[in-house]
């Protein structure tokens, strides 16, 4: 049971599980903000075009509901409807959420990119680091024996 307990704690430490822990916990804030813009402002927008009246109460009725006493004599009959008014919100939600994730991957990479030409001119710009003591060595030890091979020749 240790040994379990100490690949689980192993696992959560990996850097990729902790990544996407906060990936979901943003994603779940973001689904609420999204959802509230396209509520609260997007759709009573849309339902003043449409008529004053809110784009979800929008349906085809195919039949009536017909109310009765529940009994075998006169039975109750829920309403059957087409809830177009309902499907085309729900269009309008994604279409709305889907910009809303595009845009913010395109700032993302933007600002990747701006990190990554600043990480390549700075790099760049770094002189080459001085040989190291032992190749300088080396690169006389080897000149000096060509030296000497051309001599004998």
């Amino acid at each position: 049971m240790k040994k379990f307990f100490q690949e689980f704690r192993d696992f959560i430490n990996k850097g990729n599980v902790v990544d996407m822990a906060v990936g979901v916990v943003i994603a779940t804030a973001f689904g609420a903000i999204t959802k509230s813009l396209v509520a609260d402002i997007i759709m009573p927008l849309i339902g003043m075009v449409t008529g004053g009246g809110a784009l979800t109460d929008m349906k085809k009725v195919l039949k009536e509901a017909v109310i009765g006493t529940g009994t075998p004599e006169a039975p109750e009959f829920a309403e059957v409807a087409i809830m177009y008014g309902n499907f085309i919100q729900t269009i309008i939600d994604f279409i709305i959420i889907a910009l809303a994730v595009f845009v913010f991957v395109k700032v993302v990479e933007k600002a990747k990119n701006i990190r990554l030409k600043k990480e390549e001119e700075a790099a760049a710009e770094a002189p080459a680091p001085a040989p190291s003591n032992e190749e300088v060595l080396l690169t006389e030890i080897r000149d000096l024996l060509k030296e000497n091979s051309n001599i004998k020749q």
